[in-house]
């Protein structure tokens, strides 16, 4: 999985290129996107492009923003369709995530 990474200023924005994350792939973006959450401690996820996501490309995020926030960095999320989130509204992850509606917003959210 080619996980493409901007870089704006302190804060690197990932963008997932698939429309399903599950069982199938979701190992595949832990381990695309272990170099990016180690090399950065503030960062967005883009799921523009994601229209399904099941429990374990739910789980998937949740490692993400584990490793992240171990660091002491954070983790926003953007971009993310009715379906999408109503998975994460489901499993209550909604509470967990800090969610906006576009890349600009979630880079706003950062307080420096």
């Amino acid at each position: 999985m080619e996980i493409n990474v901007d870089q704006q200023d302190e804060i690197a924005i990932a963008e997932i290129p698939v429309e399903e994350l599950d069982a199938s792939n979701a190992g595949e973006l832990k381990r695309d996107m272990a170099p990016i959450l180690e090399a950065n401690t503030h960062l967005v996820i883009d799921l523009t492009r994601l229209r399904f996501v099941d429990s374990s490309g739910l789980g998937a995020m949740l490692s993400c923003l584990r490793h992240v926030s171990a660091k002491g960095g954070d983790l926003k999320l953007c971009g993310l369709s009715r379906q999408v989130r109503a998975a994460f509204e489901l499993v209550r992850m909604h509470r967990i995530f800090d969610i906006f509606a576009t890349r600009e917003e979630a880079v706003r959210a950062f307080q420096f």
